[in-house]
């Protein structure tokens, strides 16, 4: 079965807007680009997969993407995560694709023979929608459905419930697929939070996304009310950290040593 994925992805810079309270905009952007281009490789490893397309407006996103081997598709609706995958199922349609998995750009711990085995188990048991939950079993964190046109996706809060209403309405052969490595979507700092502590257990897993977090890690200790105290401590033990120390002066000795101002003794001791 022709299986394309289908992978939805609203502006970095506009993305996220619930962590907020967490992050910054720049980092808000740093970590949704980091999330959705380690979701991407995973699907590109998928060898299941015939071809990717992502649906996005964003023209950072596309011209990074105009090399690549995926299909950019516009769009134009910016009416959603549910909007932007029908953009997506269209195209499915118009190229004969026999099915459609739907998989936000915010699971980062996506895994490529986890995708891999959700596909042949679907097409072994002849599925006409897996639906993947979120790790609150809630929401859809990911949606196989054959023929791509088979139901019609609605994501959002709640939307487990009304994929496996549509599903039944539409008289499929439907399962919940509770994949681990696809569960762990991204909206509220307890949702990074967990994701903090899953990539603790997963080495080499989300690179990216690692290394952004990692960086948020650095710039919040950086921040923090007694982080000049701490590198004036640091500088007390080692003569190499010294540039946030006090003042310092050469002595005759060709040894800096720090000093105070109106206090030159200090230099010399």
């Amino acid at each position: 079965m022709r299986t394309i994925a289908v992978l939805p992805i609203k502006s970095f810079g506009a993305a996220k807007q619930r962590l907020t309270g967490a992050l910054q905009g720049g980092s808000r952007h740093l970590l949704a680009q980091a999330m959705f281009f380690d979701v991407l490789s995973s699907l590109r490893r998928a060898r299941r997969l015939d071809a990717i397309a992502v649906v996005t407006d964003d023209h950072e996103i596309q011209a990074t993407l105009r090399a690549d081997p995926v299909t950019v598709l516009d769009d134009h609706a910016r009416a959603g995560q549910s909007a932007a995958t029908r953009i997506g199922i269209d195209h499915a349609l118009a190229e004969g694709f026999d099915r459609v998995l739907l998989v936000p750009g915010d699971t980062p711990l996506a895994d490529a023979a986890a995708i891999d085995g959700l596909l042949e188990a679907s097409r072994a048991e002849r599925l006409g929608a897996a639906i993947v939950p979120d790790r609150h079993r809630l929401g859809t964190n990911a949606l196989l459905i054959a023929p791509p046109d088979a139901l019609e996706p609605s994501f959002g809060p709640d939307s487990l419930e009304r994929h496996l209403e549509a599903a039944r309405a539409a008289g499929l052969e439907h399962r919940v697929e509770e994949i681990g490595s696809l569960m762990h979507d991204v909206d509220t700092p307890e949702d990074l939070a967990a994701l903090a502590e899953m990539l603790d257990q997963r080495r080499g897993t989300a690179p990216r996304t690692r290394g952004a977090l990692r960086q948020f890690d650095r710039l919040r200790l950086a921040d923090e009310p007694d982080a000049r105290e701490r590198r004036q401590a640091a500088a007390a033990v080692n003569p190499l950290e010294r540039r946030d120390a006090e003042p310092a002066e050469e002595a005759p000795d060709g040894v800096w040593r720090p000093t105070r101002e109106g206090d030159q003794r200090a230099a010399w001791a």
